[in-house]
């Protein structure tokens, strides 16, 4: 079963030991905005999604759950 994007960012910033404050502040929004994100109950924008592609290295695939694969294409 292929993980959705609020799975993959939990995780992601789990296995980083960030949290969600932290990650609010790299993405310039609210707590609660990132909370909705995780929760899955808003929509991530192209923005934010780059910046946590950015900030963990992964390609958008692996967290939109198009892939497996965390490593960006080059």
């Amino acid at each position: 079963m292929r993980k959705t994007y609020n799975e993959r960012i939990r995780e992601l910033r789990e296995d980083h030991d960030y949290t969600q404050a932290y990650i609010a502040k790299i993405l310039h929004c609210s707590i609660y905005t990132y909370q909705r994100y995780e929760y899955g109950t808003q929509l991530l924008t192209i923005d934010k999604l780059i910046l946590l592609t950015e900030l963990y290295h992964v390609s958008a695939y692996y967290i939109l759950g198009l892939t497996n694969h965390t490593a960006p294409s080059k």
